[in-house]
């Protein structure tokens, strides 16, 4: 079992590690994202290369990787762990592909923030609840125009709906990802927070005055 785990957790770590965002710009643009704008490879600080098609790219492909690593890891689980939940196997690999995105070993543990990859595995391992979740986003988002007060608030809406939406057993280990991967999303927004606080964060779609 112990052996079977730690499979899971490094397929889905490797998965989430891909640094999607920093391939995508450096094939297509030729630059590094980690000069431009926050510095962040996630979708929000591409979009900021100006390329919109870019920006939907990674998101899109960040949320698959999370997806991937889920799915394989609730399978390996099956075939390897047959007397443990599959949610369990599940919740293992989407926490550690959610570390691999956050902390990716190719660019010296500096990744994403998580968002779109925390998106992925959920839609695997909670649908309902992941999409309840990104409408939260997408709501908060619209009222507001900050990218990071609808990941924080939207992130942290999750364990909610999970505890009401998901059907059947839900094991500890299910649960417990649940929060701590809203937890690790909230965290790495913590510089958001402060320039929140501050009033000085930017607003999406809003130009700063030269």
């Amino acid at each position: 079992m112990l052996l079977a785990s730690l499979l899971i957790v490094a397929a889905a770590y490797l998965l989430g590690s891909i640094p999607t965002g920093y391939l995508l710009v450096r094939l297509f643009l030729h630059q590094d994202i980690r000069t431009i704008g926050s510095g962040n490879i996630g979708a929000t600080n591409v979009l900021r290369s100006g390329r919109k098609g870019l920006g939907a790219a990674t998101f899109f492909l960040d949320m698959l990787k999370g997806c991937s690593a889920v799915w394989l890891g609730g399978l390996m689980g099956t075939l390897l762990m047959p007397a443990t939940p599959m949610r369990s196997a599940q919740a293992l690999a989407a926490l550690f592909a959610v570390l691999g995105h956050m902390f990716p070993v190719w660019l010296h543990f500096r990744g994403g923030k998580g968002v779109a990859t925390g998106f992925g595995v959920f839609l695997v391992a909670a649908p309902w609840a992941a999409l309840a979740a990104i409408s939260v986003f997408f709501l908060v988002l619209a009222a507001s125009r900050y990218v990071s007060l609808a990941s924080i608030l939207g992130s942290a809406s999750f364990p909610v709906f999970a505890w009401f939406l998901v059907k059947g057993d839900k094991p500890v280990l299910f649960i417990a990802v649940q929060a701590a991967v809203a937890l690790l999303i909230i965290a790495k927004h913590h510089q958001n927070v402060r320039r929140l606080l501050d009033g000085t964060e930017n607003r999406f779609g809003v130009r700063k005055l030269a």
